[in-house]
């Protein structure tokens, strides 16, 4: 399971949003000096807002500033990954297939590749509103942390 810190900025009875900050994992990576993301990720971090199930627990032993360990389990990243990066692609390609057994010219089969590229963004779009309540796929909460955040690794299980 990968693991996060979070701080909450708001309660609701079923569950809590937590906002965590997107971090690079370029110091780990041997091809910093090199790789175009390493200079993006220099200029800051960016927030996101994450909705955490509370599984039972009190929303009454939350406030608005704690920080929480939430966690995701590694087959819904990779899973969620594949998904939401093949789909378009593999749509995309038989959209350019179709339009060259058809005969289409190049401009025209262009055009169809980047239909069929909207195509499949179309559909994860669609499957994600389907799926967005599924409990199997939603970040859990691990504890509640009263004093200052740990690091956490994501190489830690």
């Amino acid at each position: 399971m990968l693991l996060e810190i979070g701080r909450i900025v708001a309660i609701e009875p079923q569950g809590l949003w937590v906002e965590t900050i997107q971090r690079s994992a370029c110091g780990s990576c041997q091809a910093q000096k090199g790789c175009g993301h390493s200079a993006l990720a220099k200029f800051g971090a960016s927030a996101s807002r994450l909705w955490v199930l509370l599984d039972g627990r009190n929303p009454n032993h939350f406030t608005v500033g704690d920080e929480v360990q939430i966690g995701v389990p590694e087959e819904v990243i990779a899973t969620g990954s594949l998904f939401v990066y093949i789909l378009p692609l593999l749509t995309m390609i038989v959209a350019t297939l179709a339009a060259h057994s058809a005969q289409l010219s190049d401009g025209l089969t262009a055009l169809c590749a980047l239909l069929g590229l909207l195509v499949g963004a179309a559909i994860v779009r669609w499957c994600s509103h389907l799926i967005r309540f599924d409990s199997r796929l939603q970040p859990v909460l691990v504890d509640a942390q009263t004093s200052a955040p740990r690091i956490v690794s994501c190489a830690q299980e």
